[in-house]
């Protein structure tokens, strides 16, 4: 099926920022192989972006690369009036929280200056733009869930809930959120913001929790737990958060906030015992079986938020949406997909990346 059949009159230019990074590049893998759509890819190429994940579709005329930082003003401009987009997904984010805990000056840089940034030069271009063109042209903003802050046992965040950030990370997206939907009030920009649980899956940076317990675990390293394991959070798979993000930059209304969860509620315990498990199987001649006797728990990080939730049902019932993969079958492809793919987790570490559990300068 072609997701974007003459949407809007035409075939869709789309310059999606941070498409060498997880999410951009599982989003970027879709709309080549799914769509006819021509692609713009906008990375600055940081630590945790990198072309591997893109080698597959880096051939197809319909795919193009531009690196740049969004934080470049001159950049931006010289972007847009090159390529002329009819819509643009904003991606491109410093995202980790242990991070941004250890150093959250990057974040503020990128989340908050890069999108003001972006958000100018856009609206320029924007505004130059004919009138139908104009009309139909879109900015999807892509946030998390972490801007609300830490939920109780029972409730869920839901498009209103009131923010309340509590690390660097959150507080800079948080900030984000809201420039878009000033430029939105302010301006007029047409934009969308949806605010995704925690993501995982294939090409995942291997500093992020289910990656890294399996690198750490086929090396036979501690499988570090921060605090009791307790935290609650829930898990999406990245490709049903692509399919979510093309759904709402197709069908979504302008100005409105979709939240996007996978409705896969574990402790983070739970989640490096299920994957002990898993490896348990697929690597039966392992001298670390069983997996689950390299866990360990550390102090826990600063301002480590109890208990993420999402209720997707606004996006279910008014675009339509719903994950496909549960968090146990998602899950066992990940793993599998990481056991298979040893050469990329090679390529995209660097010195600049120890595996180490960070954020604990605080304590």
């Amino acid at each position: 099926m072609v997701f974007y059949i003459n949407m809007w009159g035409s075939a869709l230019r789309l310059l999606v920022t941070g498409g060498a990074g997880f999410i951009g590049s599982a989003l970027i893998r879709q709309l080549i192989n799914e769509t006819d759509a021509t692609i713009i890819n906008v990375d600055k190429l940081t630590y945790a972006g990198n072309l591997a994940s893109l080698e597959s579709v880096a051939a197809s005329p319909r795919y193009h690369f531009v690196q740049a930082d969004i934080c470049d003003a001159a950049a931006m401009k010289s972007v847009l009036v090159e390529y002329q987009p009819t819509a643009i997904m904003h991606l491109a984010a410093e995202s980790h929280v242990d991070r941004s805990i250890d150093g959250p000056g990057d974040f503020i840089q990128t989340n908050l200056v890069g999108t003001y940034t972006l958000l100018e030069a856009v609206r320029a271009y924007w505004t130059d733009l004919p009138e139908a063109e104009k009309s139909a042209f879109r900015f999807q903003h892509i946030s998390t869930d972490e801007v609300y802050g830490s939920l109780d046992e029972t409730s869920l965040f839901t498009e209103t809930t009131p923010y309340q950030p509590n690390s660097p990370y959150s507080a800079s997206k948080a900030g984000s959120d809201h420039l878009v939907r000033a430029w939105y009030h302010t301006y007029g920009l047409p934009v969308l913001i949806t605010n995704c649980s925690n993501n995982y899956g294939p090409y995942q940076f291997p500093e992020k929790l289910i990656p890294l317990m399996i690198q750490q675990a086929q090396a036979g390293k501690p499988l570090t737990i921060y605090g009791k394991g307790d935290n609650i959070r829930d898990w999406l798979y990245v490709d049903d958060h692509a399919r979510a993000l093309r759904c709402v930059l197709e069908k979504g209304t302008v100005g409105e906030v979709y939240n996007v969860g996978g409705h896969n509620e574990y402790t983070n315990l739970e989640v490096v015992e299920m994957l002990c498990d898993i490896l348990d199987e697929l690597l039966p001649d392992s001298s670390h079986r069983p997996h689950r006797d390299l866990m360990t728990f550390v102090t826990d990080r600063p301002g480590h938020d109890q208990r993420y939730a999402i209720d997707a049902n606004k996006i279910a019932q008014n675009l339509d949406w719903r994950p496909e993969e549960t968090f146990v079958t998602g899950l066992r492809q990940t793993v599998q997909w990481y056991l298979d793919n040893s050469a990329w987790c090679d390529q995209v570490l660097d010195g600049s990346d120890q595996q180490q559990r960070l954020g604990l300068k605080g304590n």
